[in-house]
């Protein structure tokens, strides 16, 4: 349960949610229009209570956004509605901003975060869709379309993604996390389909309906705070499920002219299932107790270094003084360890490989990368010598422990520079790399592994690893991850193969020989 304070708050803005959803009726016939009032005043206020740590502000921010609504149905006069429907416009904005806000603090992780943060930001396209309903803004579609696509985006768009966010705190499977990208896709898919291509809605209402009886499956499964609890939170999504299958006979005649079933039957079943059984009775459900959050805040020290590098014009022999603080070195090729120790020991060849389907991107990221003179590989296949020298870096403008540059170019070209640290978190040291880059950093934080006699670095895992963006006091979390896979293949000769994925997709792979520079010249095979 919430705190005292927090619940009295959440009592008067379901009070006062209520009172002005009552009076709202003295000044509308029209049944289905109150089930998008009902959630303006007093489903997404609930809701908010729960997701935001509310203040004195955002209680009037919230209070103004009801306000609004209400008086929508009183005032009549068209400069008072416009009025009335930009304070709810920019109510909603603020929500959008707020989970915008709560993403970027995080990045892409955890995807019952995730769920919540996109929530959030669609109930602005909520906003605008009621805005452009209220004020009859001709946008080819009729007035009755506009206001489902508005009650579309304030229910299945902000409620449901929020309800499974919630969920995901207390449920974790590989199941969950294919439902999710769904769940969140499928409003803007459906809402594409019911505005300009009826059979894309259908396909999007075949996908949400394998990802809702999922949700069921997995709700029947998982263990709540509380009977009660489980039990309307059951029911919100099971109620949920038989709306749905009214939504896809829907979409079928929509998309073959045969009508199986009437939209006021939809307006009232659909409706009215979703308001009540799903809506209410869910956001009840999570008032009654709300899992906390389980994203742990990032606490690894990140460079303080922006924009072009300053080094302290000594050299370094090597990218770590002691690899052993890292892994464990026993049974490692002796050429490994050097390596790390003495980097500048040794030549590095390179031959990149870009995905196919990465390759017309190329066209827009090569001129940044080249006036960034960071992240600079080459474009063709054609195998290349990348020197470089290891320079060392003031702590104290870094902010890292013992930090070193090394600094890598082709033909002259700067390919990379990349900051390397390290730092400890629960008895494993990482490997802590920075690049600089305009305004900010990308940091990598990679976890070294030994396997067989092979070394493994990589950014995926369950620990501080991974991909960041840092920026001012944001450090966002990147949907990249990396791969090195090192490797003694003769006497004085490695091989490592460096692998990067996008979005879990493969776009860059790089193969590198490296070998000692005072072994005779021979023909180098990659």
């Amino acid at each position: 349960m919430k705190a005292g304070s927090s619940k009295r708050i959440d009592n008067f803005t379901m009070i006062c949610g209520l009172v002005l959803f009552l009076a709202s009726w003295f000044y509308t016939t029209e049944l289905h229009f109150m089930l998008l009032t009902a959630a303006q005043l007093i489903l997404v206020p609930m809701t908010l209570h729960l997701v935001m740590e509310i203040n004195k502000k955002q209680v009037f921010i919230i209070g103004a956004g009801q306000v609004s609504v209400f008086l929508l149905h009183v005032i009549t006069i068209h400069t008072g509605q416009i009025l009335l429907s930009i304070i709810y416009l920019l109510f909603t904005l603020y929500v959008a901003l707020w989970g915008l806000g709560r993403f970027f603090r995080r990045g892409f992780v955890n995807w019952a975060e995730i769920s919540i943060d996109i929530g959030m930001m669609y109930l602005f396209m909520g906003g605008i869709w009621f805005f452009i309903h209220i004020n009859g803004i001709n946008t080819g579609f009729s007035p009755m379309l506009n206001w489902l696509t508005a009650i579309h985006f304030h229910y299945s768009a902000f409620l449901l993604p929020i309800s499974i966010g919630f969920f995901g705190r207390i449920h974790k499977s590989a199941l969950y996390n294919i439902i999710v990208p769904i769940i969140i896709a499928a409003p803007m898919l459906v809402a594409i389909g019911i505005t300009f291509w009826p059979l894309l809605e259908f396909i999007a209402v075949i996908f949400y309906i394998f990802a809702i009886y999922s949700l069921i499956y997995l709700a029947l499964k998982t263990k709540f705070a509380y009977f009660l609890q489980g039990l309307f939170i059951r029911l919100s999504y099971s109620a949920l499920g038989i709306t749905i299958l009214f939504s896809l006979v829907y979409s079928i005649g929509r998309a073959y002219g045969k009508w199986y079933v009437t939209l006021d039957f939809m307006l009232l079943f659909h409706g009215l299932g979703n308001c009540i059984l799903f809506g209410l009775i869910g956001v009840l459900g999570w008032s009654l107790y709300l899992p906390e959050s389980k994203q742990a805040v990032w606490s690894f020290p990140v460079s303080r270094i922006r924009g072009r590098l300053t080094t302290d014009n000594s050299y370094k022999s090597g990218l770590v003084d002691d690899l052993s603080e890292f892994v464990d070195i026993n049974e490692l090729p002796k050429i490994i360890i050097n390596f790390y120790e003495q980097t500048n020991k040794y030549r590095l060849f390179a031959t990149t490989y870009w995905a196919a389907w990465f390759k017309p991107l190329l066209i827009i990221y090569k001129p940044v990368s080249i006036w960034l003179n960071q992240l600079n590989l080459p474009a063709s296949k054609k195998r290349v010598e990348m020197h470089g020298q290891i320079l060392g870096v003031n702590p104290v403008l870094d902010g890292r422990k013992s930090p070193r540059a090394w600094v890598r170019d082709v033909n002259g070209s700067t390919v990379f520079t990349a900051i390397y640290s390290s730092h400890e978190n629960n008895g494993t040291t990482y490997m802590n790399i920075a690049l600089p880059l305009p305004f900010s950093t990308m940091i990598g934080i990679l976890h070294l592994e030994k396997r067989n006699k092979s070394l493994v670095l990589s950014s995926r895992g369950d620990g501080d690893q991974g991909i960041y963006l840092a920026t001012g006091k944001l450090l966002f979390k990147l949907p990249l991850s990396e791969d090195f896979l090192i490797e003694e293949k003769q006497a004085g000769e490695l091989t490592a193969i460096h692998k990067m994925k996008l979005f879990g997709l493969p776009f860059l792979r790089v193969n590198y020989h490296i070998i000692e520079k005072n072994i005779p010249k021979r023909k180098l095979h990659i």
